[in-house]
């Protein structure tokens, strides 16, 4: 396993999509489980560039080359991540805030919770708040979840919070943020239900704000 986890690991540093997608089709068919090629293989990789990208050791132009890789891995792991459920666990609006167009980690948590029974209502990049606000009114979801990769666009997560405030939306939905940047400690200030770290923390937290469930990740 080790080797194909590799392989598809190389795949991605180097950009290469249609390498990342024939090793993740081979991988599905010698029977790895496709969690553990995301845990494995994409998250500490992509955890990897994002970080040498920030350092300044690799730029723009090769983190979109991963990124699209990246997103050839999920493209073949989507069918064995979906499942089939005529009844919805919850509706989910997903999106990445106001001048943030980073979607890498928001794509893969979106596929993940589809796959786990969930409506996920994407609402993409470089979101507007209206436009949250507008989701939350015509969707009725269960969870809010965004997410902000630069310090520039934490903001936008409390501008989303205050206007569902005043628009007497708030208590209506359950907010999950994330991103790099964004800590428990600032969902706390901003008044958020819940924080999560990662991919797979994020498909518990929904979870968790679903059933009610008070644990680590909710925040009262």
């Amino acid at each position: 396993m080790n080797d194909i986890i590799d392989q598809i690991q190389q795949g991605l540093w180097e950009g290469n999509a249609q390498l990342v997608k024939e090793k993740t089709e081979h991988a599905i068919s010698c029977g790895i489980n496709p969690k553990n090629i995301i845990q494995q293989g994409l998250l500490p990789m992509m955890k990897s560039i994002g970080q040498k990208f920030r350092e300044g050791e690799i730029f723009i132009p090769d983190v979109l080359m991963s990124s699209r890789a990246m997103h050839a891995c999920l493209y073949a792991l989507r069918p064995s991540l979906t499942i089939s459920n005529q009844v919805t666990k919850g509706v989910i609006v997903f999106g990445t805030v106001a001048g943030d167009l980073h979607d890498i980690g928001k794509n893969m948590v979106a596929m993940m919770l589809e796959g786990e029974g969930y409506t996920v209502i994407d609402l993409g990049i470089d979101v507007p708040t209206t436009e949250f606000i507008s989701a939350v009114e015509i969707h009725k979801p269960d969870v809010l979840a965004m997410s902000a990769l630069l310090t520039t666009t934490m903001i936008e997560l409390r501008e989303v919070v205050t206007m569902l405030k005043q628009k007497g939306l708030r208590d209506q939905v359950k907010i999950m943020i994330g991103g790099g940047p964004v800590t428990s400690e600032f969902a706390r200030a901003i008044e958020a239900d819940a924080y999560a770290s990662d991919s797979f923390g994020a498909i518990e937290v929904v979870k968790d704000l679903i059933t009610g469930k008070e644990d680590f990740f909710t925040i009262a």
